[in-house]
């Protein structure tokens, strides 16, 4: 249930203000916080990747070199699409609403976005056609990544309900689960991983949830067994 708005306090201009600036001095501290953290994710360790992976897209085969574009950035998003499923998970529908636009922007700062599934490419195509996106999709279907980046799981991880999710053993509770991966090329061509993030980890992409945590209500999701049970792809509510 949403949390109550009655009888909740209303006070003066004065008093407003006065509750306002308390909570903007926590907001600073916050910010400040926040760069120190963004500044110890640019320090991590990089992982160089020997292993050479194909995926296919728009341009055909290509590896996760040539992904690039040109840049030397690139953000991978995992996107939740099992071979078997008729259309993408949609509550990565949800993200991908959330990025699609905004990858343009991106590429002025040498950054290189696209999003990765294991389906095959026509599905993917299709899928991708139907909610009037316009960011490079690719499958994976013919190679491990997924798999490496721990985000897509074998029947017997499954059965055995150990699946490495999150940089931990668990119940992934799917075949696929969602998740960003962060990569960078030098001026030889060689590959590194610099991050990856999972589950809650991604939440900070999701500016329509920022927007939601600004209005009394929050996110208003406590209360029902899954959060995000009011979830719907864009051209689904109504129906």
């Amino acid at each position: 249930m949403a949390e109550s708005l009655v009888d909740h306090k209303i006070v003066s201009e004065k008093e407003w203000i006065k509750a306002r600036k308390s909570l903007l001095k926590k907001e600073k501290e916050f910010t400040v916080m926040r760069d120190q953290l963004n500044q110890q994710r640019r320090e991590l360790p990089w992982k160089a990747v020997n292993k050479e992976y194909f995926f296919e897209g728009p341009n055909g085969k290509e590896t996760l070199a040539e992904l690039f574009d040109g840049r030397s950035q690139l953000i991978v998003y995992h996107f939740m699409f099992d071979p078997s499923w008729d259309a993408g998970c949609l509550h990565c529908s949800f993200w991908a609403d959330n990025f699609n636009e905004i990858i343009v922007h991106l590429n002025q700062r040498d950054v290189t976005m696209i999003t990765v599934s294991r389906a095959p490419y026509r599905k993917l195509a299709a899928y991708k056609k139907r909610m009037d996106w316009d960011f490079k999709w690719v499958s994976s279907y013919d190679s491990d990544f997924n798999f490496d980046y721990d985000v897509s799981f074998t029947p017997e991880e499954l059965h055995r309900k150990e699946g490495f999710y999150n940089y931990n053993l668990q119940d992934t509770l799917s075949s696929e689960r969602e998740g960003v991966s962060v990569f960078y090329k030098d001026s030889a061509d060689h590959v590194f991983h610099t991050y990856s993030a999972y589950a809650r980890g991604i939440d900070m992409l999701n500016v329509a949830y920022h927007y939601l945590d600004l209005v009394p209500k929050g996110r208003d999701e406590a209360g029902h067994e899954f959060p995000q049970f009011w979830v719907h792809r864009h051209d689904e509510y109504g129906k």
